[in-house]
């Protein structure tokens, strides 16, 4: 294992082409491979434009069966900043790596991330759904690392509504995620197509298209998903954080942003945190700083023009 970041100027796995694939942000975005315990991290980066120095670096964390390129559209947004996203142990071009799984463990990967390719001072980290909870146990183990905190639908102990347990919601992870991963498609516009009927993906975009992508690994007509369902699996037994987050909220290194998607993981009504438990969150901990984004759901509030504008001023502001 090398012990300096190995980088490229993309992704080049399957057929030859680089995630991109026509997107128009292209010439911002390289990777870099980064030693972590058991082998080596893949790290999307999107550098400022015109290679100038930037005004700010964002730590950006997927959610739990997604990967870097789910902040395309962020990165975009964002043409000043320096982005760095890693594909967390399990997930795409980082699923060779082994377990131990679960929130420590990736906050000791993205903390490696950014010494590796941030430098010294702490920056804005920005965290998806799982990620944010990853965010949450960063800026416990590592405060040094964080500046500031954007948590988009996610680094909060989720509402059980009654009568469901934490099994039952791990179970509604796992159940969709452990069949699609399952699979194989013969092109990725078979794979496109899998995912245009998702509820959640209704409005496509280049942004989605780029993710959806990425998303596979091999070769047609034999392509996979390429999450490893068993990281996915303990991850989701390990979002149980109550005490980093107490912990957190009771010192917090900088200023928390909280994000809510008012709609859900399959754009219902009912959001994965409704208005009224949030709020229990905002009157016992004032740290946070909590908003809703109109007209987006789960997924849609990291990858729509209208979610990212909100995510970008969130993590300016922080």
């Amino acid at each position: 294992m090398s012990a300096q970041p190995q980088t490229s100027a993309g992704d080049t796995q399957g057929q030859g082409q680089g995630p991109y694939a026509g997107a128009a942000d292209e010439g911002r975005y390289r990777t870099a491979d980064v030693p972590v315990e058991g082998g080596a991290l893949r790290v999307g980066i999107w550098d400022p434009d015109s290679g100038a120095e930037p005004a700010l670096t964002v730590l950006a964390i997927h959610g739990i069966t997604a990967s870097h390129m789910a902040w395309v559209a962020f990165a975009e947004s964002m043409p000043e900043a320096r982005i760095i996203a890693p594909d967390l142990r399990g997930r795409a071009r980082s699923n060779a790596l082994p377990g131990p799984f679960g929130m420590h463990t990736h906050a000791q990967d993205v903390a490696a991330v950014l010494r590796a390719l941030a430098g010294p001072e702490p920056v804005v980290v920005v965290g998806h759904s799982m990620g944010a909870f990853v965010t949450m146990t960063l800026a416990g183990k590592y405060p040094e690392l964080v500046a500031s905190m954007v948590l988009v639908d996610g680094g909060l102990p989720l509402e059980l509504p009654e009568g469901i347990s934490g099994e039952d919601v791990m179970n509604s992870v796992l159940g969709p995620a452990a069949a699609r991963l399952s699979m194989t498609f013969e092109s990725r516009a078979a794979y496109r197509d899998f995912w245009r009927k998702h509820p959640a993906f209704q409005d496509w975009n280049e942004a989605i298209a780029a993710y959806v992508d990425y998303d596979l690994e091999g070769a047609e007509p034999a392509l996979r998903p390429s999450s490893n369902i068993e990281a996915i699996a303990a991850d989701a037994g390990d979002l149980s954080i109550g005490a980093v987050v107490e912990q957190v909220l009771a010192s917090p290194p900088g200023p928390i942003s909280f994000l809510r998607a008012p709609r859900g993981l399959l754009n219902e009504e009912r959001a994965l945190y409704t208005p009224e438990y949030l709020q229990q969150w905002i009157a016992s901990a004032p740290a946070i700083r909590a908003e809703d984004v109109d007209d987006v759901n789960h997924y849609t509030v990291i990858m729509s023009d209208a979610g990212v504008e909100r995510v970008a001023a969130a993590a300016r502001r922080s």
